[in-house]
């Protein structure tokens, strides 16, 4: 009887903890914002860490894709919060690891083109909260993650940096034109010595950034490719942040092997059923 009673006592415990682990994940997580003041505007970014933390070791800065404008306000007050590198910034998080979400600069809230993204106001605006952030923080190393059109903003900050240490993430790029962007195809990558990683859904729907054209990319770069496969195709449009291109289903499983290659160095193929 006595067992029987531990027993489900220790049932009870499991299924309570389903519940109050994730509390205590959010409750664990400090959010605030941080500014660079620049010339006739700002940009800011949306600062992520465990409230107990160790020594950062590392900061990723996330770039969202189209329309990439968050208007951030407070660290409650933002948009995007659909976006694939958005929803998934949490899972990024360790002892070590600080994140930022990276907003469009305020005089480009109501059009950032990918076109403005590609322009040298925007490397300054990009070096100007890149000041911001070691001024606070200290000279992290940095990662940068781009996802669809985020990733002209990851090519453009990266080479604003100038850091070759400086590790790059293109993730659901966008390749092709489109009428707010030109994309990756037309830039040149032989000058582009970062550490590079390409990660792509192997079904991505979206006609602007088809699979075969990553592992194009990563085969002229002579970079890694990390290849997503699940079966949830999700909703909406094809080139929208709850389909495949958006990694829907499966933003967890692919932000960790992202964060192994950043870490560890070691790419692994994602796939779930």
């Amino acid at each position: 009887m006595r067992s029987q009673t531990r027993r489900w006592v220790a049932l009870l415990c499991a299924l309570v903890s389903l519940f109050v682990l994730p509390a205590r994940a959010a409750e664990g997580v400090s959010e605030t914002v941080i500014t660079a003041a620049l010339k006739g505007r700002t940009i800011s970014a949306l600062v992520s860490h465990w409230r107990e933390h160790d020594a950062f070791a590392r900061a990723v800065l996330l770039m969202p894709g189209s329309p990439g404008i968050m208007k951030i306000q407070s660290a409650d007050a933002y948009g995007m919060k659909g976006n694939f590198l958005i929803r998934s910034r949490q899972v990024w998080l360790d002892r070590e690891t600080l994140v930022l979400s990276v907003d469009a600069p305020s005089d480009e809230w109501s059009n950032f083109t990918g076109r403005f993204r590609e322009s040298e106001r925007y490397a300054q605006d990009i070096k100007g909260l890149i000041l911001a952030l070691r001024q606070q923080y200290g000279p992290l190393p940095l990662t940068i993650v781009g996802t669809s059109e985020g990733s002209v903003s990851a090519y453009y900050a990266a080479k604003a940096v100038r850091e070759p240490q400086t590790k790059v993430i293109f993730s659901a790029s966008l390749f092709h034109s489109t009428k707010n962007s030109h994309g990756l195809s037309t830039l040149d990558f032989d000058d582009f010595k970062f550490p590079t990683l390409w990660v792509h859904h192997a079904d991505d729907p979206c006609r602007f950034t088809l699979y075969r054209d990553a592992q194009q990319h990563a085969e002229k770069t002579h970079t890694p490719l990390l290849t997503v496969r699940s079966s949830n195709a999700g909703r909406g449009d094809a080139c929208q942040a709850f389909t495949q291109h958006g990694f829907v289903g499966i933003e967890n499983e692919t932000v960790r092997a992202m964060k192994a290659w950043v870490v560890q160095g070691v790419v692994g193929d994602v796939t779930l059923p």
